[in-house]
């Protein structure tokens, strides 16, 4: 691996996807941003994955903020509509005939019974959760002010659901595992890490390593 493997900067994401987290096993340390304005239709509130017609969404609602230029730190969680419930079921529709469905779902189902009031605490929570799977240590830490850190491999905007940005990462290689619906639509890359821990359970971590180039 060529850049620099002690430190990165990250974007806070909702189960993130697999390119995600194979900065976190490759780094010392990763920044996690959270005083950039926040941006619409990342990986910050959404996760990929897998589902029977190819690829499908869930999306945290969050509330609507009356200033501009709202920080990440700042965002709420609404509540507005049962999507707790409905993404839960949707995991549980999706992955329920997977290998490890059942040494996982208890971990996962409290962040639809539990109630946050930010997303990035939410998104914190869900890590650390990520992290016991895979047995690598939490070394995410918040950042104290917006980062300006040109010797620091930047991925904030470059893992992002638009595979254009994704093809600007030249240190992740995806690597092919089976998948619950690989029959009809054939391997899809760095999805949510549900969809990596659901399908390798153990191996995960290997499949993370491999990952990186």
């Amino acid at each position: 691996m060529s850049e620099n493997a002690d430190i990165c900067l990250l974007s806070t994401a909702y189960w993130p996807p697999v390119q995600w987290f194979t900065k976190i096993v490759s780094h010392r340390q990763v920044l996690i941003e959270q005083f950039e304005t926040f941006p619409k239709q990342s990986f910050r509130n959404r996760c990929a994955l897998y589902g029977p017609n190819c690829v499908q969404t869930l999306q945290v609602p969050i509330l609507k903020n009356d200033t501009h230029n709202a920080m990440t730190k700042d965002m709420r969680i609404s509540y507005q509509t049962p999507w707790q419930k409905n993404h839960f079921s949707t995991i549980r529709s999706l992955y329920k005939s997977s290998p490890y469905f059942d040494y996982y779902v208890d971990d996962i189902l409290p962040f639809y019974t539990q109630r946050f009031d930010f997303l990035l605490d939410y998104n914190n929570a869900i890590l650390d959760v990520c992290c016991k799977w895979l047995k690598t240590p939490n070394n995410a830490v918040l950042t104290t002010d917006y980062a300006h850190t040109p010797d620091c491999p930047d991925y904030r905007n470059i893992i992002h659901p638009k595979p254009s940005h994704q093809a600007n990462d030249e240190h992740f290689v995806p690597q092919p595992y089976t998948q619950v619906f690989d029959e009809r639509f054939g391997f899809i890359p760095n999805l949510s890490i549900i969809d990596l821990v659901m399908n390798c359970g153990p191996e995960s971590r290997d499949v993370l390593k491999e990952g990186v180039k």
